[in-house]
C-alpha cells in the first residue's frame, strides 16, 4: 500500500469517525479538532487496527504518556497519526 494511500484512508477514518467530508480534514488538526473525544479516538484506534492489519499500542490514545511512553505512536495530528500508521504498517 502506498503512503498516499495509506494518508487517505487514515483521513477517511477521521473523517468518518468526525462525521466530516475527508475534504473537511486538515493535516495539522487533533482529533479534539475534529471533535472526536476519547471514546471516538478508540473508535477510530479499531478501525485502524481493522484497516490496515496492525496493532496500536493499548495506550496510544492517552494524552497523559508522552510519546515515547506510546511507542512513538503520536496521536496528537492528523499527520502524525499518518506517520505512526505507516511506521507499524510497513
Amino acid at each position: 500500500m502506498s503512503d498516499d494511500s495509506i494518508e487517505d484512508r487514515v483521513i477517511a477514518i477521521l473523517a468518518e469517525q468526525a462525521l466530516l467530508d475527508p475534504s473537511e480534514i486538515r493535516r495539522d488538526a487533533s482529533p479534539a479538532d475534529l471533535g472526536i473525544d476519547s471514546l471516538g479516538l478508540v473508535e477510530v484506534v479499531f478501525a485502524l487496527e481493522e484497516a490496515f492489519d496492525i496493532q496500536i499500542p493499548f495506550n496510544a490514545n492517552d494524552p497523559d504518556q508522552t510519546a515515547s511512553a506510546r511507542s512513538d505512536f503520536d496521536i496528537s495530528t492528523v499527520d502524525s497519526l499518518a506517520r505512526a500508521v505507516k511506521a507499524l504498517a510497513a
